[in-house]
């Protein structure tokens, strides 16, 4: 466990490394410094060295700073969970749903 104590799956900590890497990637194709990059995002460059590593203890609002100091890259963000067949499905069986009592 790291410092923040965040502690994630094996897979889950492959796809962040995954994502950091194609981060970093993204950033060298476009000749941009950490330095640059960095700055324009409004961290450090240790943070976006996390971030390039794939550090899960690196919040969501600095990962999307990242990707827009790349170039507008954060609305990438609205592909997750788009598709999401495993609820629809549940939506389409009509399964019924809990619900709290009603307040008095």
């Amino acid at each position: 466990m790291n410092k923040r104590g965040v502690t994630v799956l094996p897979k889950t900590a492959e796809i962040l490394e995954q994502m950091g890497e194609h981060i970093k990637l993204a950033r060298l194709r476009r000749r941009l410094s950490a330095e640059l990059v960095a700055e324009r995002a409004g961290i450090s460059r240790a943070t976006l060295w996390n971030v390039e590593k794939g550090s899960p203890s690196v919040a969501i609002g600095i990962y999307a700073a990242v990707l827009h100091a790349l170039g507008n890259m954060d609305t990438d963000f609205l592909l997750i969970a788009k598709d999401d067949e495993l609820g629809r499905t549940l939506q389409d069986l009509e399964l019924p749903v809990r619900r709290r009592a009603p307040k008095k």
